[in-house]
């Protein structure tokens, strides 16, 4: 096998906490509806409004915020009150608004992956939110490229490694879900790392491959280079 020449990285979750403030955020909605609905019908609702949505908004704090909003009107059959509402869209804006933590140990990571191949980053998302976020992270310096797409297929990733200067057999992708980080990279050809977080969005949930020989599964983002060294 090829040592990769691209290394391509997630950003959400991946070099920075994210569904932990989703997470507080359901909660948060959650004791809203309260009157109208016991948390897990508002959970069970609020996902399928997700699901709906994707298609329309794509993915992000933006979206997530309208399909509160419409899981709020349909549950409360209308009559939630203006203050209500007030709340969500103010939910809404403290995810987009909320300080950028890095993860732990990744601008240590990243310096040393960079000195071992160019780093792209892929991500999915709102393209203002996005750039926004990498710009507060203080990481952007690291990126020779960045991707923000609506989705991530096989296609996707080959495409991005192209406009990069590189096939797909060459490039290596890295990030914490399953789904979107890892099946359609390897499918797409490339290497592919699972840094996985303690929480995971259920629209993300999928298994691991197992005994794939491009594929590996890491504690950290810093235990990267090491494998990356081990391949000739």
């Amino acid at each position: 096998m090829t040592r990769p020449t691209l290394i391509a990285l997630d950003a959400d979750d991946t070099l920075w906490h994210n569904e932990t403030l989703f997470r507080l955020t359901h909660q948060r909605f959650n004791e809203l509806l309260a009157p109208w609905a016991d948390a897990p019908q508002v959970e069970a609702h609020l996902a399928g409004v997700e699901r709906r949505n994707l298609l329309v908004y794509g993915y992000g704090a933006k979206g997530f915020t309208l399909s509160m909003m419409e899981t709020a009107i349909e549950l409360s059959g209308g009559n939630a009150p203006a203050g209500v509402l007030g709340e969500i869209l103010a939910s809404g804006r403290e995810l987009m608004t909320h300080p950028i933590e890095p993860l732990p140990g990744v601008h240590e990571a990243l310096e040393q992956l960079a000195q071992r191949a160019p780093l792209v980053l892929i991500t999915k998302g709102d393209l203002f939110h996005q750039e926004s976020k990498l710009a507060a992270s203080g990481l952007g310096d690291f990126f020779a490229g960045i991707e923000i797409v609506s989705e991530k297929t096989p296609d996707t990733y080959r495409r991005a490694f192209r406009r990069h200067g590189t096939p797909p057999e060459e490039a290596l992708m890295a990030g914490n879900s399953v789904r979107s980080d890892i099946l359609p990279a390897l499918e797409a050809g490339a290497y592919a790392a699972l840094i996985p977080y303690p929480l995971v969005w259920a629209h993300e949930a999928a298994d691991a491959p197992q005994a794939h020989p491009r594929f590996r599964q890491f504690d950290a983002l810093g235990q990267l280079a090491a494998w990356l060294d081990s391949i000739e």
